[in-house]
């Protein structure tokens, strides 16, 4: 996977800065996490990630990991998991994360939110079939409740279903008795997730990043 190998040159590097909007800067630095990571090997696989601390008490961690292996997330096309990736691909699914720029237009900025969204949706559409089914969305939320410690799996998953009939209820409105909610779309996800700031929630501080707290 990739087209870089060892240490990018000056204008790799620039190609890279045009396809995911990093500095020069910001490439080196996530290339030596990437190097550290892969222990200095062209290639990265999922025990990798699996190795950095703060992402083992995770409720999420196996879908943080398996996103940097979707190739649905590599501006490719293509679909499907993949057994490693190269540099490339890690900063391009790195830079879902990145800030959004002071001097960026509105146009610009929704481009961006779409695309973090889309790969959200990706995170959690783990069957890559074009929806958020009810077991899909039920796992996630049991998992984040299940892991708090307060409340036991049982509960946990009557909580999960009370949220998937929130959420149909406000994609799809009052369906009949005779009606299956199959899941969510994309254009149902982006229908909930709709006046919530996901550009300035979901980032990293790359320059100040610590290897070990990557994901976090």
């Amino acid at each position: 996977m990739g087209g870089f190998h060892s240490v990018p040159d000056d204008h790799q590097y620039r190609i890279l800065s045009k396809k995911t909007g990093f500095s020069l800067e910001q490439i080196g630095i996530l290339h030596n996490r990437f190097k550290h990571l892969s222990h200095n090997s062209d290639t990265l696989r999922r025990d990798d990630l699996y190795t950095i601390q703060d992402l083992k008490c995770n409720p999420i961690q196996s879908q943080i990991v398996e996103a940097f292996f979707d190739r649905r997330n590599f501006q490719v096309d293509g679909e499907g998991p993949v057994q490693e990736i190269g540099f490339e691909e890690f900063l391009t699914v790195m830079s879902y994360f990145r800030p959004l720029s002071v001097h960026m237009t509105e146009e610009e900025k929704e481009v961006i939110r779409r695309a973090k969204l889309r790969f959200l949706f990706n995170m959690h559409d783990t069957d890559n079939d074009g929806t958020i089914t009810l077991e899909e969305y039920r796992h996630v939320v049991e998992e984040l409740l299940s892991r708090s410690g307060k409340l036991g799996r049982e509960t946990a998953k009557g909580i999960a279903d009370a949220a998937m009939l929130e959420v149909a209820s406000m994609s799809m409105g009052r369906m009949g008795p005779d009606e299956f909610y199959a899941g969510i779309t994309f254009e149902h996800f982006l229908k909930i997730l709709k006046g919530i700031e996901i550009e300035t929630k979901m980032h990293i501080r790359f320059l100040n990043m610590d290897t070990k707290i990557l994901c976090k």
